[in-house]
Order: C-alpha cells, then structure tokens, then sequence
C-alpha cells in the first residue's frame, strides 16, 4: 500500500506541476496565457480542501462525481460564475468533481442518500425543516420548490441543498431518522409519524394506488404510509420498488415486481406495502439492502436471504431462475455469520461477524481481473483493506454499494485517529475508506484514483456517521412495459 500511495503520490505531483493544469498565468515558454485559458486550465484542477491538524472536530458533509444534475449542493459546479480580483471572468462549469468536497450546511446531517441525480439530506433536528434536497427533480422525488419567478410553478433541477417539506402533524416532536433514494422517487422514515413518499409512482413504488397518466413534474403530493404492523425502523429504495423493515422484524415491500424484487410470490407490480413470506416467515429481520432490482436480508442469527433478480448469478446459489419472487435462504458455506449486506446492480456484497468482506455476482468485484463473476461469496483478502502485522485490529466496520461499485470503511482508532485526508468523524474516529476501482480493492491514498473509481456512477455523499449512498449511472432510464 505504501507502494501504491508513492506512485500515486508522484503521478499527482507530474499533473499537478505539469503544464496545462498548474494555477500561474504562463506557459513553459514564459508567454502570457488568455484569461480563457487560464480559466479553463483552473477549472481542471480537482478543488481540495484540507483540514488541519488543530481543526476542531465536527461534522461534515462531503460530495463528490457528477454535478451537472445539480446532486452536489454546489451551484458554483453548474452554472458559470465570475471570480473575483484581476482574474475574473466567466469560469467553467465543473462536470465533475473527483475529489470530496465540503458542503457548507449549518445543520447537522445524520442521514442522507443518492437517487439516479438527485440527493437527499436529513437532519434529526426540532426544527421545522428537517429534510433538504438537491439534484434532478423532474418527477419531484424532492417535493415541490417554488419557482422565484412564478410562484405557481415549480423547478426541475434544484442546485444547493433546498427544504423539502413535509406534511407533519407533529413538526417539532417528530424526528426524521432516515432518506432513501430510487430512480425517481424517495422515502423518508420518521420515529412518530410513518414513512412519507415522494416522486414516480408507476409502479406503486410510493405506496399509494397507480393513477393513470399522473403527471409527477411540479408536484405537491407527499403520500403517508403507517399501516403497517409495528413501527418501521429502516427503509430501502431499489430502482422502481420499496422495502420497508420493522421493529418486529418483518419485511414489507411495494412496487415493481417484474423481477420479483417484491418477494411477494408474483411478478406484478403491488401499490401498499405487503408483509413478505417465504423463507422470511417467522424470521426476525435486521437489515434489508437493495438498490437495483435483488434484494437482500440480514436476521439476527447472522442467516442471509435473497429474491428479486438473479440475471447476474446474485442467487444462483440456490436457483437457476433468473427471476426469484419469494425470499430464499442463501446457505453460503465459509461465511460464518452476516452482519450487514450490500446489494448493487449486478454485484452482492457481505460483512461477517469477524470483519471480512464477501462479494459475488458479475461485474469489477474487488478481486482482481481473474473474479469477474461468482455464484458464491469470496472473500477479499484482509490485507487489501489495510491488515498487517502492525495493524493486526484493523476490520471493516460498514460496506455500502452503488449499481456497479462498492465501499467499505475501517473504523479502528488506531486508523481513524492519524487524520489522513479530509475524512474525519466527531472523535476523529472515521477511519479510511476504501473503494473497489478497476479491478482490486485500493485504499484512498491519491485523488485521481477517486476519480477513475467514480466515473462509473452518478455522484456519491458520505458524512461521519458513516452514511454510504451512492447510485449508477446518470443516462436516463428505459420505460420499462406496462
């Protein structure tokens, strides 16, 4: 790793200090550049900011990847602004930005989750305002946001963190204690009050009854789901469908159903939230994960259960279908005991009870170029992750995954306390991240890497916590039939 940081240190240095990307106003020749150039040679140089060793600890919201849907909260990244001093003048916009970026907010953010080019942040704050959103808002996954130039209008693209609000009966009791996004529609999980729903219903993945030829642009319509049998405490959107856990330990979902990602025995679309059967039957549920169309379950015993789709050898495991509309029982010997899943668009990921990572399915896994697919778990090697014999309590604590790519954080003291890079949690306790680009599992020592790793997504947030959300790609998505 020490290897990897060096040469990655040294590449940086080479671009940084090689002509074309350096801050100064001169070529190697010694000419003046154009205000123009130099502008555009600024605006290729990835935006770093540094925190100092005597920094007061707090807690941050970083942003990173694609900005032109407005997802970043960074109005500056889209549209072009004049800089101040003897430079100014129009600046490009910003497509990308490789690297973690602070986003300036005053609340304390303690959820937040990447749509298909939109986000959402919440707070569990007292105040009225307990949710913010931002990006792509077409289908009004972000609820309405008025129009400063008509005031019956609403925008389709909101470009820094905006109010969502949200029809409480309750606003200063309540709490909001979770967001998740889909493809166009998100959930908001609060402790008194249900789960509130936004955006495309097509499908019934809001919870409420299909209109036909609704129009979802500019809308003002936030539906409420409590009927459900024990209080929900996790939500989960998937591309088109919705999976809700309960105190109780049971599974409810709603929506697309084509693949079986509903669980519920069929393949048709399903409006209000049903309670899941199957190999879930009586089982007593901690975690659920989805984000395309296969869904994973965690119970408390450490078992693993999998439906939804298996084009991609997710559940091959146990079928040679490629559709599985019931929960099944994943028997992986070698495993031990789960702990947490991560579920992507072509790619399944598990943590155990001794924090070794698993990863199965199709696609860039983490372990090199010769694990491209895989029926059954294997297991990234510790040392990937950062285990050596001076660190021998280094684990991973948390895996989080986008479509097609995964992450995973270390939160051992000894790591998280150097304050290497710009990720530091309340205690200095964060620890690294670590991403799976290319084709093995690499630490983040150098930006560029952060930037090859995430052009295969949409844009991604974290903040201490750690809340991973990250969602695909950005192309608009194909209708899928009636």
């Amino acid at each position: 790793m020490a290897l990897v940081a060096l040469v990655a240190g040294a590449r940086l240095g080479r671009r940084l200090s090689g002509p074309g990307l350096g801050r100064g106003h001169w070529t190697a020749a010694g000419r003046s550049r154009s205000r123009r150039e130099a502008a555009e040679a600024e605006a290729e140089v990835p935006v770093v900011q540094y925190v100092g060793e005597r920094a007061a600890r707090a807690d941050r919201v970083f942003v990173w990847g694609f900005s032109f849907s407005g997802a970043l909260g960074v109005p500056s990244f889209v549209v072009p602004s004049s800089g101040p001093g003897p430079r100014a003048g129009a600046r490009p916009r910003r497509r990308i930005q490789p690297v973690p970026y602070r986003l300036e907010l005053d609340q304390k953010i303690s959820s937040a989750a990447c749509g298909y080019g939109f986000t959402l942040l919440s707070s569990k704050t007292a105040d009225v305002t307990k949710v913010w959103g931002m990006g792509l808002n077409k289908d009004s996954q972000l609820g309405f946001h008025r129009s400063r130039k008509d005031k019956m209008r609403g925008y389709e693209y909101v470009l820094e963190p905006s109010p969502v609000s949200l029809p409480l009966d309750r606003p200063q009791e309540t709490r909001v204690l979770q967001v998740s996004c889909g493809r166009a529609h998100s959930l908001v999980l609060t402790d008194r009050e249900g789960v509130f729903s936004m955006g495309n219903n097509s499908y019934g993945q809001c919870g409420r009854k299909v209109v036909e030829n609704e129009i979802y642009s500019e809308s003002h319509r936030v539906h409420r789901m409590q009927d459900f049998d024990g209080q929900v405490v996790q939500v989960a959107c998937g591309q088109d469908h919705s999976l809700f856990l309960t105190d109780k330990g049971e599974v409810y979902s709603c929506g697309w159903g084509a693949d079986g990602q509903t669980g519920l025995g069929h393949y048709n679309i399903t409006s209000s939230p049903t309670k899941l059967g199957g190999d879930l039957a009586g089982v007593n549920v901690i975690q659920v994960a989805t984000y395309g169309d296969c869904c994973l379950a965690v119970s408390a015993d450490g078992g693993l259960f999998g439906w939804g789709n298996s084009e991609y050898l997710q559940l091959a495991s146990v079928t040679d279908s490629t559709q599985v509309n019931v929960p099944r029982c994943l028997h992986f010997s070698g495993v031990g005991k789960v702990r947490q899943a991560a579920c992507g668009g072509t790619g399944c990921a598990v943590l155990n009870g001794e924090g070794h990572v698993f990863v199965w399915g199709y696609g860039i896994l983490g372990k090199g170029p010769n694990l491209v697919e895989s029926a059954v778990p294997e297991m990234i090697p510790p040392t990937l992750f950062g285990l050596t014999e001076f660190n021998p309590e280094i684990q991973v604590s948390r895996i989080r995954c986008g479509l097609s790519h995964f992450a995973a954080l270390t939160s051992d003291d000894a790591w998280g306390a150097c304050g290497r890079g710009m990720w530091r949690g309340p205690h200095g306790d964060l620890g690294r991240v670590w991403l799976t680009q290319g084709m093995v599992t690499l630490q983040e020592s150098s930006l560029h890497l952060l930037f090859y790793f995430f052009k295969t997504g949409s844009h991604c947030v974290t903040q201490p916590g750690v809340q991973w959300c990250n969602h695909g790609s950005l192309q608009p998505p194909p209708p899928r039939p009636k």
